[in-house]
């Protein structure tokens, strides 16, 4: 099924726009879009109406005594300075415990975009009419000059979760992904096609967001044709810094080796402490030899050594690029 003429206009009325671009797939600055006062206002979260980010109290404990402040445990009284400092001194704080995430993703990530990868389970006799309206839609918001993201990449995977298309958006930081999602759900046509004519044809659906390696650029857009492959790894909490310390080392042993890294992204919302890195190959024979070169790298069999006890589980996946991803 095709798009409805009434819906395709605005999904490629913005090819004709005059407004200069990148390439497709290489993310720029977004320009604003004029005032109006037919424009909807922005919510600054899609989370919460309320975007106040205070840590409230924690609730009055059942038990406790109004006189003296403190809890019995057994035949032991503990106050609650020295059982909230105990718990710091142990666990370590709430507070303390954000600030080293924070520190911890700007150490080895990039903060000025977010990648977003969403995950569509299609149901299998409906493959083929996912392929033709999902490219009319995701053309349709890539093209456009009023939502601040880009399309980098959409894919099939045709060895591992069969069925399944990968498609990474590139947003300018959360705000502009928090911004373009309410701008899409605000528009005229975008989100009532996705939901009557896309919807329907799905099984399942995941959303994830990712900050990009600083040590691993995202490739440009570019045809280079062949498969991809998305290694995905779940690493154990407070191991992503020790990881991409050794796999600054290992890139290079595979960039020797002829191999062509397309990106490397770790996880900030959604299934956390996931790592993702993705390649090009010319088909599985070209992927086997490159792999086996790999290993007469010292550099490379040491990488593995370190790495393999940072995660508690891996996974491969063979892409095939469809016909309008901008990295194919």
């Amino acid at each position: 099924m095709r798009v409805p003429a009434t819906v395709s206009a605005p999904l490629r009325q913005a090819t004709a726009r005059t407004t200069p671009r990148t390439a497709p797939g290489v993310l720029v600055p977004a320009a604003s879009p004029a005032s109006s006062s037919s424009s909807p206002t922005f919510k600054p979260s899609l989370i919460s109406s309320s975007p106040s980010t205070s840590r409230t109290s924690s609730p009055a404990v059942t038990g406790t005594n109004s006189t003296t402040g403190v809890r019995a445990f057994g035949s032991s009284v503990i106050p609650h300075a020295v059982r909230d400092y105990a718990s710091a001194f142990l666990h370590g704080s709430e507070e303390l415990k954000e600030e080293a995430r924070v520190q911890h993703s700007r150490a080895v990530g990039r903060d000025k975009y977010v990648y977003e990868f969403q995950r569509h389970k299609v149901l299998p006799q409906h493959a083929v009419q996912y392929q033709q309206l999902i490219e009319d839609y995701y053309k349709g918001i890539h093209e456009s000059p009023d939502f601040d993201a880009r399309l980098i990449g959409s894919w099939e995977i045709v060895v591992g979760e069969v069925d399944t298309f990968v498609h990474i958006f590139g947003y300018e930081g959360i705000a502009g992904f928090e911004k373009t999602k309410y701008e899409i759900r605000a528009s005229k046509g975008h989100l009532q096609f996705f939901n009557k004519e896309i919807l329907p044809l799905i099984q399942s659906r995941t959303s994830q967001i990712n900050n990009e390696f600083r040590f691993w650029n995202c490739s440009p857009a570019e045809a280079k044709g062949g498969i991809y492959e998305l290694r995905t790894y779940d690493l154990y909490p407070g191991s992503l810094l020790e990881w991409e310390q050794h796999w600054r080392v290992g890139l290079e042993a595979r960039v020797a080796t002829g191999h062509y890294p397309v990106g490397a992204w770790f996880s900030q919302i959604g299934h956390l402490h996931q790592v993702h890195h993705m390649w090009q190959y010319d088909d599985l024979e070209a992927r086997k030899a490159r792999r086996a070169q790999s290993w007469e790298k010292e550099q490379w069999s040491s990488t593995v050594a370190r790495t393999a006890k940072l995660c508690s589980s891996m996974n491969s996946q063979i892409l095939k690029p469809l016909p309008f991803s901008p990295l194919r």
